[in-house]
């Protein structure tokens, strides 16, 4: 996986654009509305969101792939961006709340609870968790191989889990869900041309 997304954000820059999801700016409001002072950004690409909040927050953004990171200091200056992988901590200290875009789909089972899992630990008691994933009402579920029960390889050495309401609940059944919802994402790419995707969202809290 890293390989890949190393390839394509050297070949093709700022992928998405520089446009942010609508998503990190609702969660801008949740965690302005709690005191947020600190996030963190698992899987951060090259700071198309991270930017949302680094102008109010203190942000850490994880990142695996080297031109993603390059891409991101120049377009994020005020996030302290960190190579590693987002399925290990990696900060020293905790968080008031992560911000996690996109992320959770791209693994198997149980990678998928090693993420929720390495959030959850460098999040501070009280602090707020907010994840947008692939939703089971999106066109591409149940395309290509089914690899595990709701993950299928939709593109080739491309797979992704897809959520139900339900699915998403549980795997977040350790915390307190504030709540879920759903969305169209839509997506500009460098060529010009326009993808959506239908994303589910959860806020919950760490107990």
């Amino acid at each position: 996986m890293t390989e890949y997304w190393s390839k394509r954000f050297a070949q093709e820059g700022m992928i998405w654009g520089s446009e942010p999801s609508p998503s990190a700016e609702w969660a801008k409001r949740k965690f302005q509305e709690a005191g947020v002072s600190s996030v963190l950004v698992p899987g951060a690409g090259y700071g198309r969101n991270t930017k949302v909040f680094s102008a109010d927050f203190k942000v850490y953004g994880i990142e695996l792939s080297e031109p993603a990171l390059e891409l991101a200091a120049a377009w994020d200056p005020g996030t302290s961006f960190i190579a590693g992988s987002a399925l290990e901590p990696q900060l020293r200290q905790s968080v008031d709340a992560v911000y996690c875009y996109d992320v959770l789909h791209l693994f198997l089972a149980g990678d998928r609870r090693r993420l929720i899992e390495a959030s959850l630990r460098q999040v501070r008691t009280g602090g707020l968790l907010y994840f947008t994933s692939f939703s089971d009402e999106d066109p591409h579920n149940g395309c290509g191989r089914e690899l595990e029960p709701g993950t299928f390889e939709y593109k080739e050495d491309k797979y992704a889990h897809f959520f139900s309401d339900a699915d998403l609940r549980e795997h977040f059944a350790g915390t307190e869900i504030l709540e879920t919802g759903s969305f169209t994402e839509s997506l500009q790419n460098p060529q010009g041309g326009t993808h959506e995707y239908i994303l589910r969202t959860i806020l919950a809290l760490k107990r």
